[in-house]
């Protein structure tokens, strides 16, 4: 499980649904959608400390210009370990927000000609991120 520590800087709430905005470095926003409230989660408010967790296999790989998506976590990252297996690709990526993981298929990574230095954006949806408070 890959894992940034951040603080929440905006609840966006409708019903029983939260989008939060979670600052991890002053140029990485990312985004999680939340079942629950400030009203049934105490720790949804601006400024609070929490984790950013995400797995492995929900990271997406882009090469070049990312902005005609509509994916909102985007991070910069460059590659630093590339291990190929039959089926399956794990990359080591270095970022400002820290070390992570991502796991794509050897397909994928072959069709993107995928090595060590390559500069490349990590993009999560925002339903796969999970928040856990500090």
């Amino acid at each position: 499980m890959n894992n940034f520590e951040g603080f929440i800087k905006t609840v966006h709430v409708n019903g029983n649904l939260s989008i939060v905005d979670i600052e991890v470095t002053s140029d990485i926003l990312m985004k999680a959608i939340i079942i629950d409230t400030p009203e049934t989660a105490s720790y949804l408010k601006s400024n609070a400390n929490v984790s950013i967790l995400f797995k492995e296999t929900e990271v997406i790989i882009g090469l070049g210009d990312q902005s005609g998506n509509s994916l909102q976590n985007k991070i910069p990252a460059i590659i630093t370990c590339v291990e190929i297996g039959n089926l399956l690709c794990k990359l080591d990526l270095k970022s400002d927000a820290g070390v992570f993981t991502a796991i794509i298929s050897a397909a994928a990574a072959a069709a993107l000609n995928l090595k060590v230095e390559d500069e490349v954006t990590a993009m999560i949806k925002l339903n796969e991120v999970m928040l856990r408070s500090l």
